[in-house]
């Protein structure tokens, strides 16, 4: 690559109706900014780009309307955490959450997302490109290096990655300038992926992988379909391991090597978005929606619907709901 800034971010933003601003509002004047055309939404995109190494991005905005996005990316690998957020991504699909690493592997390929109207979005990303983690890693760590896709993947979804999330912090409030920003950024850079690597190492040593036979896979996705047709109903792991014909354990282990996430994530995330759907499209109270999606305890559905999306209920509809 050879402009992190106008082969990967540049196209993205303007499509979606940024603009290049030299108010760089709390940022670090070490990077670019871009804020959002007033009659679009507001908030600013913050992006640091190192040569053709790195990059280190800051959400914060909001749009006025849903936002779908298609673009033709490059070849990179990103990871980041969603303080706020509703949305989903598409090929594959992946629902798009705050509270966990979410990891997103570019390949020259076309990337498709949807964004809700009025949701904030705040968020705190490193993209490394190739020339960094194939090129630069390889050249200065020939012996040890292996290839960084594998402990990507591993880590996305994670929610118990506590030192990660402490480090994009970090990096949210730096606010140095000049070669102390430029140390800085590239050893955070360095860090961050040194904790993905270890993290990764560890989880491999509790969790080895197996590969999955075509007997399983057919388990597997006659299980999805039953969750996909009953969600919102009480779903006992018993009764899905006989629909897949396994043991409990292996059901489990089987399931989240497959879909990245566990049989209860998948739940609630099925949950959420439709609960999603009838805050935006219903007057239906609270309380209606929580037992319509599966919670008897609207409490609860409130405290994993804020864990979902950074938002209580009535706030996502008071955000997303438009007056008549």
């Amino acid at each position: 690559m050879k402009d992190i800034l106008t082969e990967l971010h540049t196209p993205c933003l303007m499509q979606c109706g940024f603009y290049r601003d030299d108010d760089h509002g709390p940022y670090s004047r070490e990077g670019v900014c871009f804020s959002v055309l007033p009659e679009k939404g507001q908030g600013r995109y913050w992006t640091y780009t190192r040569d053709n190494l790195f990059s280190i991005s800051i959400q914060d905005f909001v749009f006025y309307e849903d936002l779908f996005l298609e673009f033709q990316q490059p070849k990179y690998l990103s990871f980041n955490y969603y303080d706020s957020v509703s949305g989903e991504e598409f090929n594959p699909y992946k629902r798009l959450s705050c509270g966990c690493i979410r990891v997103h592997i570019g390949y020259n390929n076309l990337y498709r997302a949807s964004y809700r109207k009025n949701i904030p979005i705040r968020s705190t990303a490193i993209e490394i490109m190739p020339e960094y983690y194939e090129d630069y890693l390889k050249s200065k760590y020939p012996v040890e290096y292996k290839d960084l896709r594998s402990s990507f993947i591993t880590v996305d979804g994670m929610t118990n990655f506590a030192e990660l999330v402490f480090v994009l912090r970090q990096i949210r409030n730096f606010r140095g300038t000049g070669i102390a920003a430029k140390l800085y950024y590239e050893g955070k850079v360095a860090e961050a992926v040194s904790l993905i690597v270890e993290k990764a190492k560890a989880h491999k040593k509790t969790h080895p992988t197996k590969s999955i036979s075509q007997q399983d896979l057919d388990g597997l996705t006659a299980v999805t379909a039953y969750i996909d047709d009953h969600f919102a109903s009480e779903i006992h792991l018993e009764h899905l391991a006989r629909i897949a014909c396994m043991g409990l354990t292996k059901l489990k282990y089987t399931f989240k090597q497959a879909n990245q996430c566990t049989i209860t994530a998948y739940i609630q995330n099925k949950r959420m978005n439709h609960a999603e759907q009838l805050l935006t499209s219903t007057d239906l109270h609270i309380n209606q929606i929580a037992y319509i999606v599966g919670y008897h305890n609207s409490s609860r559905f409130s405290q994993l619907f804020r864990k979902s999306t950074g938002l209580l209920p009535n706030e996502y509809r008071r955000l997303t709901v438009i007056t008549k």
